[in-house]
């Protein structure tokens, strides 16, 4: 399996992001990052591939996503920036028919449009507990009450997969949920 990873302004959670992919098996990983992050980036692991890009991330990204099997949006993404560039690639993997992973930043931009991924069934959420509620009331526009409920509710309301972080995490596709009680400080690695 090959992985492609859009990071942009950040070199930690990038280069944890993609070092993850690469212990639970992917071949390769692919790293489309801002010139000034490349080197930090490449300077941790030369088993990632990086793509250092100034103007061009969307073509890029697009050019990489031909050769990839799933793409991961938000890890050292940035809040503001590339937030056109990052809509426009969803929509492109959307049209792609591939699995798309959106963590971090990039739950801020389906915050804003949560029709960006509405319906599609291979995307896979992955909210901490602040961006879960963000998330929530942009498409309930009230907080959630009971946590399982509120993630298999908004994951059918999408039609994506949600995997909710926090004390017990839950994944659920709006269908069948699981529960995973981790210790606290596991959270924090």
């Amino acid at each position: 399996m090959h992985v492609l990873l859009i990071a942009i302004r950040y070199t930690g959670a990038p280069y944890f992001s993609a070092i993850s992919a690469l212990h639970c098996g992917a071949d390769l990983v692919h790293v489309v990052c801002s010139a000034s992050s490349s080197p930090v980036i490449k300077s941790y692991s030369p088993e990632l591939i990086v793509h250092p890009v100034l103007d061009g991330i969307l073509a890029e990204a697009t050019k990489c996503m031909d050769r990839v099997h799933a793409i991961t949006f938000g890890p050292g993404l940035g809040l503001t920036e590339n937030v056109e560039n990052t809509t426009k690639l969803i929509d492109y993997c959307r049209k792609s028919n591939k699995p798309i992973v959106i963590d971090a930043d990039a739950l801020n931009i389906v915050t804003q449009n949560p029709s960006l991924i509405e319906g599609y069934d291979k995307t896979i959420l992955t909210p901490n507990v602040v961006e879960f509620s963000r998330l929530y009331y942009s498409v309930f526009s009230s907080q959630p009450y009971d946590t399982k409920d509120a993630t298999r509710s908004l994951a059918e309301k999408l039609g994506v997969t949600i995997v909710h972080k926090g004390p017990t995490d839950i994944i659920s596709n709006g269908q069948t949920s699981y529960y995973i009680a981790t210790k606290v400080w596991a959270a924090n690695v």
